[in-house]
């Protein structure tokens, strides 16, 4: 039996030290009220991976084996699912590209782009709880 290597550090890197960074100047009452969604890809499945999300978001994270169960990359609570990404999907290749530089180029103006539309986001996320309480 050959085994497989170990995805609990690759895995939960992004709640660990990602997060953390992004998270940093939002305030502490929004920080109580956030839950994190998680993607349910079998190898984030792992006893450690979740042990690890529920340690760090107690009663606060959806996804498979936690309190609040979902669906696998289910398009109801994830706005960049069936929103945002096809939208930047299409602007970055809106521009035909030769190099990777000029494929990063496209998408870091997309993104910045995207941060600009504050509203547009808004929209879209207010419009995952109107699908949520159906």
């Amino acid at each position: 039996m050959k085994l497989l290597p170990p995805v609990t550090e690759s895995t939960t890197h992004v709640t660990r030290i990602e997060l953390p960074k992004q998270l940093e100047n939002v305030p502490l009452a929004t920080l109580f009220a956030m839950y994190f969604q998680h993607d349910g890809a079998p190898s984030h499945c792992t006893r450690h991976v979740l042990q690890h999300l529920s340690d760090t978001f107690p009663n606060r994270w959806i996804g498979c084996g936690s309190t609040i169960n979902w669906p696998p990359r289910s398009p109801d609570l994830t706005p960049l699912g069936f929103c945002s990404w096809g939208l930047m999907k299409s602007e970055v290749y809106r521009k035909k590209v030769d190099t990777r530089d000029e494929l990063l180029a496209n998408i870091l103006d997309v993104v910045a782009c995207i941060k600009e539309r504050q509203d547009a986001l808004r929209r879209t996320t207010r419009h995952v709880f109107t699908r949520v309480a159906k």
